[in-house]
């Protein structure tokens, strides 16, 4: 719920009223699903290899954004926030838009289609309609469901991908593909690498999209047969019904030639 702000709050204000919105959320907020909680690490451990090569790219993990709207203290919480500054943030606890020389450059979103903690919708309009963020990812694994915008004045648009079958950012000299069910980050066309143990998730991750994409194709197997069944068992009992139409005809033309004898 928006908060409403008479004059400008200081850090230590955003502070204390980032703590106060803590303690309001739910406790689903905080519960993710293995596919989003994968590829948000996959984005993290990328990231961070980015920022190692490029210390003025800052990536956030699930940082409270707070900022002003129609005169009220409005939130957000990326799962991830990437921003290119040279500072580190003014305040620890949140991510404060007025007292920051930059804004975010990127959000991105791991979008679950049985989520119940965050609405995404309305994510998705507040960074396009309010907060204006050049770039934002969202992604939803179950469905491999990768959906990429720039915002270009008014709205988002989706971003077309390039001669590599990549969508690109410029400003980062990245570009975002999926890649084995996942999204990958590629640098200067070169692709961010894992740890070893990620990788192992990321494998287990394959083996259960697997396993499940399977299961969805035996049971359409199974659908499949018991039609072909039902199918089969309707043309006999049309065959069987015709058989005795054409019986009684020849029956009923018999007793009518027996009479006229």
């Amino acid at each position: 719920m928006s908060r409403l702000i008479d004059k400008p709050m200081t850090a230590a204000e955003y502070e204390q009223a980032a703590w106060e919105y803590y303690q309001t959320l739910p406790l689903e907020h905080f519960m993710e699903a293995i596919p989003q909680s994968t590829q948000r690490k996959i984005a993290w451990e990328s990231l961070d290899v980015l920022h190692a090569r490029r210390p003025e790219v800052q990536v956030f993990n699930e940082l409270l954004v707070q900022y002003y709207h129609d005169g009220a203290l409005s939130r957000l919480v990326p799962d991830n926030m990437v921003r290119i500054c040279d500072r580190p943030p003014v305040t620890k606890g949140s991510f404060n838009v007025a007292l920051e020389p930059v804004g975010p450059l990127w959000v991105l979103e791991w979008v679950s289609s049985s989520s119940e903690g965050k609405d995404y919708n309305d994510s998705f309009r507040k960074y396009e309609q309010e907060l204006r963020v050049p770039y934002c990812l969202m992604f939803q694994p179950e469905d491999l469901d990768l959906r990429m915008y720039r915002h270009k004045g008014e709205r988002y648009e989706q971003i077309p991908k390039n001669e590599r079958g990549r969508q690109a950012i410029p400003e980062l000299e990245l570009e975002v593909a999926l890649l084995d069910d996942c999204i990958r980050f590629w640098h200067k066309g070169e692709l961010l690498g894992l740890p070893a143990e990620l990788v192992e998730e990321i494998d287990d991750l394959k083996a259960r999209i697997k396993e499940a994409k399977k299961r969805a194709t035996q049971e359409k197997r199974r659908a499949d047969q018991e039609k072909q069944r039902a199918d089969r068992e309707k043309q006999r009992a049309d065959e069987e019904a015709q058989r005795r139409i054409v019986a009684e005809a020849e029956l009923a033309r018999l007793r009518a030639l027996h009479k006229s004898e």
